[in-house]
């Protein structure tokens, strides 16, 4: 028997994959080689485009617990250094202040709903190619195993297995200069304003919660969650000593004095669950020398790891599956035109390397010394023009991509994600979230005449009549593939012979 496609993985990037491959009918098999999901506390919660893209996939409710849409923030920070973002007429950058523990669990549920099989004790321990499938060979815990799949996903993190096997090199560069710590603990109550979470520190002064706050001799973040115990951050520039015991609130402690220069009292956490008392050494940066060897495909940390400043990785790494799930669908379904598969890698290094840039560039604004301390006051200045903010907050969300579509002089749109819509249609007001919860290409027709769904076969195209409902839409026409980019474009009030020639040839080029 051969299956379609295994995932190796069933962190949120291949739990993300196998909803994406089941909303196309696929029923994936996801392995994980820990017994029982992972209770690691690891990201807080999501930044960025994702958060928008999960609202379009029914999701983003059921983990915000809202029946409201995503507001972006009015402010966040990069390197440390404030961004403003209340003055953008377009604000990018959405929050959800979940953890990855919840995201998870949340994602777990929906791929069972559509199908998928999850099998937690099993681990890849090896695999072989040929032109028909991959042989996976699975360590469970009834003994090894094997299983036959046209396509193999490795979404088993930045030690990936899968990307090992393959024989895919993972360059990029390895430091040991920095320790990070974070732990769940309390300050002094009487430091905490109540109603803003702000940290008034004796001797020191006010640190605003949940940015990073830079000092000469490192960084420290004090994050108040509403729903959850408080997590306590440092970041240490030095060059570590071999640590063989365990975290510690008095080490935390000893590392804020180091930071702030002054003493501060942490209480350990209140709640039954398991404290978090974290330290990390150094990091990576690194990105796979290909996302693809034949039938094996590198999906989130095992495609590219960096620094974690800013919170892009799930970002980055959720991106990517909502990206390779319906080529994959399409490839397997054999509806994919030719080299529908390589877009995946073609698209999808662009924004690896992005976030590489980025977070490099913010690791060092945060660094010691006088030299970096007079390059972040230029910064700052730089970040009062809301020019430089808007563009640096589409860079942090991933928003500012725009992917070859193969279109010469094509419309604005073209190639980049679809704006948010309130529309009116023939059963109501709707927004385009909503629509696109199907996981299916979409043909928006808001022209005159409302022709267009003639100018193309319907069968693998939702054909959506409608109105905009509010300021006039950027467009009057709108071919979006299922990941919501814009394929093809007008803004015509009755689009013309050659813009429908267009339109089919998008239709061709994506869809087959």
């Amino acid at each position: 028997m051969i299956n379609d496609v295994v995932i190796a993985g069933a962190g949120p990037n291949g739990l993300m994959l196998a909803c994406e491959l089941g909303l196309a009918g696929l029923r994936p098999i996801v392995l994980e080689r820990l017994p029982q999901p992972s209770t690691e506390p690891r990201a807080n919660g999501l930044v960025g485009q994702v958060v928008r893209a999960l609202d379009r996939r029914g999701l983003y409710e059921r983990l915000s617990g809202s029946e409201e849409p995503p507001v972006p923030v009015p402010g966040y920070v990069f390197g440390a250094l404030p961004l403003d973002l209340s003055t953008l007429e377009d604000n990018p950058i959405h929050l959800l202040p979940v953890p990855q523990v919840r995201i998870a669990q949340v994602l777990a549920e929906r791929a069972v709903e559509l199908g998928a099989e999850i099998r937690y004790g099993h681990g890849l321990v090896d695999l072989e190619q040929d032109d028909e499938a991959v042989t996976a060979t699975i360590a469970g815990p009834d003994g090894s195993y094997r299983i036959r799949a046209r396509y193999l996903v490795g979404a088993d993190g930045g030690r990936s297995v899968t990307r090992k096997l393959s024989g895919i090199g993972f360059p990029g560069v390895s430091r040991d200069d920095s320790v990070s710590r974070t732990v769940t603990a309390y300050p002094p109550a009487a430091w905490v304003d109540p109603a803003t979470g702000t940290l008034d520190v004796p001797g020191y002064g006010v640190i605003p919660p949940f940015l990073h706050h830079r000092t000469e001799r490192g960084l420290f973040v004090f994050a108040p969650f509403p729903s959850r115990e408080p997590l306590v951050t440092t970041l240490e520039w030095e060059k570590p000593e071999a640590e063989t015991d365990p975290m510690t609130l008095a080490e935390m402690r000893e590392s804020i004095k180091r930071v702030l220069g002054v003493d501060m009292p942490l209480e350990p956490p209140k709640g039954d669950g398991p404290p978090t008392l974290r330290r990390l050494t150094g990091g990576n940066t690194r990105v796979a020398e290909r996302f693809r060897d034949r039938r094996v495909l590198l999906v989130g940390d095992a495609a590219h790891v960096h620094s974690s400043i800013g919170g892009p990785g799930l970002n980055l790494g959720l991106q990517d599956t909502v990206n390779l799930g319906w080529k994959l669908a399409a490839e397997l379904r054999g509806q994919a035109p030719a080299g529908l598969l390589d877009t995946y890698e073609t698209e999808r290094r662009p924004a690896a390397e992005r976030v590489v840039m980025h977070t490099q560039a913010q690791s060092t604004l945060i660094a010691p010394g006088s030299a970096v301390t007079a390059l972040r006051e230029l910064f700052g200045e730089l970040l009062r023009d809301p020019a430089n903010v808007k563009r640096v907050a589409e860079m942090m969300a991933g928003a500012d991509l725009r992917y070859d579509m193969g279109v010469r002089d094509a419309h604005p749109l073209v190639g980049r994600w679809a704006p948010d819509l309130t529309l009116r249609t023939a059963t109501g007001t709707v927004r385009l979230a909503e629509l696109a919860r199907s996981g299916r290409p979409m043909l928006l027709d808001l022209t005159e005449d409302a022709s267009l769904g003639q100018a193309v076969s319907a069968d693998r195209i939702d054909i959506v009549t409608a109105r905009a409902d509010g300021p006039e839409p950027p467009a009057t026409a709108l071919l979006l593939r299922p990941d919501c980019y814009v394929a093809w474009a007008s803004a015509a009030a009755r689009p013309d012979a050659a813009e429908l020639d267009g339109l089919r040839a998008a239709v061709r080029r994506w869809f087959g």
